[in-house]
């Protein structure tokens, strides 16, 4: 039976997020209110977009460089998300990716006439603006699947290269 990429269930009612770990909880309260209520609601998609995909499993959420990270350790089936403000911008914050992945290739391919995409690593937010929702549970998909789409994309590959 082929693997297929997974898909997200649109329809799935929103999950609540888990508990906030006290250690986590700390770093968010030092945000300011706009970017703390803006990384929450980041935070709630993250979780609701793994409890959607059935392939993702369950996060681990933990500090990485002191900010909120996001972990598929059980599947290892993504790349980590990190969640912070941006050095020297101190009115927008960030979803920071691994800048060692094609990801930021792949949401500028996507998205770059609706999101604020910052080299290779990071979408950029306006915490005084509205989340643009749907591309952003699209990217948290991308990035929380990375590493399984690549073995699936290898596999294909190489069923391709042996049906020559």
């Amino acid at each position: 039976m082929l693997a297929t990429r997974p898909q997200l269930n649109w329809t799935a009612e929103p999950m609540k997020s888990p508990p906030i770990s006290a250690e986590v909880a700390a770093v968010f309260r030092n945000y300011p209110p706009s970017i703390r209520t803006c990384l929450i609601e980041v935070r709630q998609l993250i979780f609701s977009v793994a409890a959607s995909t059935e392939e993702i499993g369950p996060l681990s959420e933990t500090l990485k460089w002191g900010e909120p990270a996001y972990l598929t350790e059980v599947s290892k089936s993504g790349s980590t998300i990190r969640l912070g403000r941006i050095s020297g911008q101190p009115n927008l914050c960030a979803i920071y990716f691994n800048c060692k992945t094609t990801l930021l290739d792949s949401f500028r391919a996507q998205f770059a006439d609706v999101l604020t995409l910052s080299g290779d690593r990071a979408i950029i937010l306006d915490p005084d603006r509205a989340l643009p929702r749907a591309p952003l549970q699209i990217c948290l998909l991308m990035a929380l699947t990375y590493h399984r789409a690549k073995q699936l994309a290898i596999k294909k590959r190489a069923r391709q290269r042996n049906a020559r």
